[in-house]
């Protein structure tokens, strides 16, 4: 099977139209999403990001588990954590059976803060996406999700160049 890529080779206007739509609605939304967290409740996205992922573990995750759901160096991933652990929102408490490492968890603080930041993060997506039908949105899921398919079939099984990319 022949892709559009192969018929047309020397003219992708219509994919790169396509790819800088994407592009420029993500930003758009991750920039409102950005400003209203700093507004409302003066975190930075990358800090909701590793709040989002301590909820999901209640037990905590180690420095090195966080920097790998997050996607970024352990470096960035400490600073963070020392930030909200000086805010009382996170705690580090060493590993019962290695006290080389630490599991960093939500704080009481924390849970009711991320639950606060949550609902309202969850009530701006809605905002956001409010002008679309039911309808719409289950077109575009699908769509996404066949982009999201092709694109993979594209990259195939080769591990990103940085691996440890900085998240915003």
């Amino acid at each position: 099977q022949e892709t559009r890529a192969a018929e047309r080779p020397l003219d992708h206007k219509e994919e790169l139209r396509l790819w800088l739509r994407l592009l420029a609605c993500s930003t758009l939304i991750e920039e409102e999403i950005r400003r209203r967290l700093r507004e409302k409740f003066a975190v930075t996205l990358p800090r909701f990001d590793l709040l989002a992922q301590l909820e999901k573990a209640p037990i905590g995750l180690t420095l090195g588990e966080l920097s790998q759901r997050l996607m970024v160096s352990n470096g960035n991933v400490t600073g963070l954590v020392d930030a909200l652990a000086a805010a009382g929102v996170v705690a580090r408490n060493a590993a019962p059976a290695d006290r080389r490492y630490a599991f960093v968890s939500l704080t009481k603080k924390g849970r009711i803060l991320f639950a606060d930041m949550a609902r309202a993060h969850g009530d701006w997506i809605a905002e956001i996406f409010a002008d679309l039908t039911a309808a719409e949105h289950a077109t575009m899921m699908r769509l996404l999700e066949k982009t999201k398919r092709s694109a993979r079939a594209a990259i195939g099984t080769r591990v990103p160049a940085n691996k440890n990319r900085k998240k915003g």
